[in-house]
């Protein structure tokens, strides 16, 4: 992408990451929406990777962003370094302090309760385990639909005028939800239920940070089929 600028930014950067991640695909988006030159490694097998055992040891995980030699692990705290360091390209979190606080207030929650809804439907052991999961995931999706109206105060994204810490966060799970949707057949995005969600979800995956690295639906597809050993795939 575009160049880095200042002499604290002039090191290489490298991101470990594997294309199927929703995590990884935010620290794409970051270093795009920054311009920032960085090289990608892809990691097919994170778990015996010797970079990602030496760079995160702890937690054994991508992506990792490696600025000169300096690792930063964690998908949020990459993406909130990339906002810090460098300042080329929009800002990602808002500059006032109530303001950040609510959007990693909802990142949090987009992780902790989204996310871990779309796995519980993957997973799930049985139709009540999976109803259940959907449920939930249905109560995220109207949840943040009335965050969209609240954050976005009539504009195109939850960060304003243009994409912020919020629709990176989301807006990594569209690909996973589109899975979802493949394969319940329920639509968690709905022009009806979530009117604001519907249009946000096109005006991101068009963005000029967003469309060159997001994945393939039909690719994901058959990730999850690969997987997840559940009956959901077969």
């Amino acid at each position: 992408m575009g160049s880095m600028n200042g002499s604290k930014n002039d090191e290489y950067v490298r991101l470990l990451g594997a294309w199927p991640s929703p995590f990884v695909l935010r620290t794409r988006i970051a270093l795009n929406l920054k311009r920032v030159a960085y090289e990608y490694l892809e990691e097919e097998d994170t778990l015996n990777s010797e970079s990602v055992l030496n760079y995160n040891p702890v937690h054994k995980q991508i992506p990792i962003l490696i600025h000169g030699n300096k690792p930063i692990r964690e998908s949020l705290n990459i993406v909130m370094y990339v906002d810090e360091t460098w300042l080329s390209g929009p800002p990602i979190l808002p500059s006032d302090p109530f303001d950040r606080a609510v959007a990693r207030f909802w990142d949090v929650y987009i992780d902790e309760h989204c996310f871990t809804s779309i796995n519980g439907v993957a997973v799930a052991k049985d139709e009540d385990e999976r109803k259940a999961a959907i449920a939930k995931l249905e109560q995220c999706m109207a949840l943040l639909e009335e965050t969209f109206q609240e954050c976005s105060k009539g504009r195109g994204f939850f960060g304003g005028e243009n994409i912020g810490f919020i629709d990176i966060g989301f807006g990594s799970m569209l690909g996973p939800l589109k899975v979802l949707e493949k394969f319940t057949g329920v639509k968690f995005i709905h022009p009806k239920n979530t009117p604001g969600l519907f249009h946000w979800a096109d005006r991101f995956y068009a963005h000029e940070a967003v469309k060159p690295v997001m994945p393939d639906i039909e690719k994901l597809v058959e990730f999850a089929r690969l997987k997840f050993n559940t009956s959901i795939f077969k």
